[in-house]
């Protein structure tokens, strides 16, 4: 192996920063230019944006059929990895505010269309039918957050001490804040092609299963540009594209993503027994984990965060002792711990200080 594919991965890495960081400052700064809620942008601009990688790389796999693994494997551990670790991390730098519309709306959307994912692979496929629903879906939703977005009046004296522009409104300033926007999902793009080709280069190397590098080196790859963009946001104050950004990623991934390939791909998408049975209910417990999350004092306290990436490593160590064959001897015992111990206590710990929150609210409230 050359060690070219290495200085190929340390410079998509480089890329990675400077696009996520050119995208986060243009798109908040013309978010106060147009006086539309930071959390629009998030959801959208700037979600869809980051999202390209994965749509690339599916895309991509699912025209070849040795590929496919790749294709769906891509989307589920980039949607576990963009909650457990994204906003782990994110949350980690600063705690992070949580909207009453992502609790009451988006983090809804998510649950329901990651149920719907899981429905529509039962049979072993995600048929043309299938993708096209989908894709109809992302549709659906992002006209329904411009509708929302025209709805949502937003006083300019609060907008402007919120998020206050150090540069006046000019045509050179709609300019450079658009052209921050391009260039850094052009940085974004470009870079994780670099670290993903690399990345699976190395995993090849090593003999590692497609579905394995889908899952991991794949999905965590195509998901730097949403670990940058919200880790930058977050150190910007800019809470609500942080959090924005990974709900939006998250049901632009299984609408978009996987609506176009599964559209594109001869014959659609199979979806392995082990995705159906593991790997996507993984994906629909993380998102149902953000409702008392998100709830419990309506934003992301650090302690939540180290949660996340608690089981994001105990998600990947998983991955990684099933990956073997025959699986390594440990893999019962840490599935029996994880199961019976770890998970049902972190369940009841989160539902405990939900209840707490609530009781407290109302006893503010009388």
């Amino acid at each position: 192996m050359s060690p070219i594919t290495f200085l190929i991965l340390v410079a998509g890495l480089v890329l990675l920063v400077i696009g996520a960081e050119f995208l986060v400052k243009g798109s908040s700064r013309l978010a106060a230019m147009l006086r539309i809620p930071p959390l629009i942008i998030g959801l959208t601009v700037v979600a869809y944006g980051t999202s390209a990688p994965e749509m690339s790389v599916s895309v991509m796999s699912a025209l070849s059929a040795q590929g496919a693994d790749i294709a769906i494997g891509n989307v589920v551990g980039s949607n576990i990895c963009n909650v457990l670790l994204i906003l782990g991390l994110s949350a980690l730098i600063a705690p992070l505010a949580v909207t009453k519309q992502m609790i009451r709306s988006d983090v809804p959307i998510m649950i329901g269309v990651s149920f719907l994912l899981l429905m529509f692979s039962l049979d072993g496929q995600l048929s043309k039918v299938d993708s096209i629903i989908l894709f109809i879906g992302v549709l659906t939703y992002t006209l329904s957050l411009i509708y929302q977005s025209s709805k949502q009046s937003v006083e300019q004296d609060e907008f402007t001490e919120e998020y206050s522009l150090s540069e006046p409104i000019t045509p050179i300033a709609w300019v450079k804040n658009t052209a921050y926007i391009i260039g850094g999902l052009i940085l974004l793009v470009l870079g994780s092609r670099w670290l993903v080709a690399s990345a699976i280069t190395i995993a090849e190397y090593f003999q590692v299963s497609k579905l394995i590098v889908g899952l991991t080196i794949v999905a965590v790859g195509t998901s730097l540009p949403e670990l940058f963009t919200s880790v930058i946001a977050s150190f910007r104050g800019e809470t609500d594209i942080a959090v924005g950004n990974v709900l939006g990623s998250n049901i632009f991934n299984i609408l978009a993503v996987l609506g176009v390939s599964g559209i594109v791909a001869p014959n659609g998408i199979n979806v392995s027994p082990s995705v159906i049975s593991f790997d996507l209910p993984v994906m629909i417990a993380v998102a149902f984990s953000c409702l008392p999350i998100f709830y419990s004092g309506k934003r992301i306290e650090r302690w939540e965060g180290v949660l996340f990436i608690f089981y994001y490593v105990a998600y990947t160590a998983y991955l990684i002792l099933n990956s073997t064959n025959p699986p390594h001897p440990i893999l019962p015992v840490y599935v029996k711990i994880m199961m019976l111990g770890v998970i049902p206590v972190t369940i009841i710990a989160i539902i405990t200080i939900a209840i707490m929150e609530k009781r407290a609210k109302n006893k503010n409230h009388v």
